[in-house]
């Protein structure tokens, strides 16, 4: 009898030991596969920016081109800085 008991308690308890493993894998595969996501995000974000401003989507043949893009928005920067400090110290 106790043979029994026992290939019945191994059977429920061997589903149970196979999805702890394999939610462990999944888990370790999120980990080496995933990010931090503030982190990621911040590091995404700022390298867009950067590569926005610097004129990193001219034409690499074209050095007027990729400097006049990058004096453009730099001053479009500049505008929008200004125009906020404006608002801000007239409306707050």
């Amino acid at each position: 009898m106790s043979e029994v008991s026992n290939s019945n308690s191994s059977k429920s308890a061997d589903p149970n030991l196979r999805a702890v493993e394999e939610a462990r894998r999944d888990l370790d595969r999120l980990e080496s596969q995933g990010e931090v996501v503030g982190t990621s995000a911040m590091v995404r974000a700022a390298k867009r920016a950067g590569d926005h401003l610097s004129g990193a989507d001219a034409p690499d043949d074209d050095p007027v081109e990729i400097w006049g893009t990058r004096i453009g928005r730099g001053l479009g920067l500049v505008f929008f800085i200004g125009l906020l400090i404006y608002m801000v110290v007239t409306y707050l």
